[in-house]
């Protein structure tokens, strides 16, 4: 009989996440991953703040905006669009999608899940021409 050995369950409070900055420039709160799976993080862009534009090249993501609002950039395969930030909005950039994204007058701050974890490495994003 196979035994499959399952990763212990974990909880962690957003406060005790590390703060880290990613590639586009935003601040990062990883505050949850299941091994190889998937891990969930907060974002924050300051407000007026532009990120920089990028690609993933290993992460796709799924975006819910908690707070403030702003813009998001999405290119794909010939595709554009900007699309306003509220709280509510949920849109997932698919990997390889270019995007860029800017806070509006209170910031932005939005909750993700990226597949797979959220990668430690900083050359895991390209460097894009975005419209900001």
């Amino acid at each position: 009989m196979l035994t499959i050995m399952s990763e212990p369950f974990s909880t962690m409070r957003e406060s005790d996440a590390v703060v880290v900055t990613a590639p586009d420039g935003s601040t990062v709160r990883p505050v949850g991953a299941l091994a190889g799976a998937a891990s969930f993080a907060t974002f924050e862009l300051a407000a007026g703040q532009v990120s920089g534009a990028v690609s993933h090249r290993t992460v796709q993501e799924i975006w819910y905006v908690v707070a403030g609002g702003g813009q998001i950039w999405r290119s794909q395969d010939g595709r554009e669009e900007v699309t306003p930030l509220e709280p509510g909005v949920c849109l997932t950039i698919p990997l390889g999608t270019s995007f860029q994204f800017r806070g509006g007058e209170a910031g932005l701050r939005v909750a993700a899940v990226t597949v797979p974890p959220w990668p430690d490495s900083p050359d895991e994003a390209r460097s894009e021409s975005g419209p900001w």
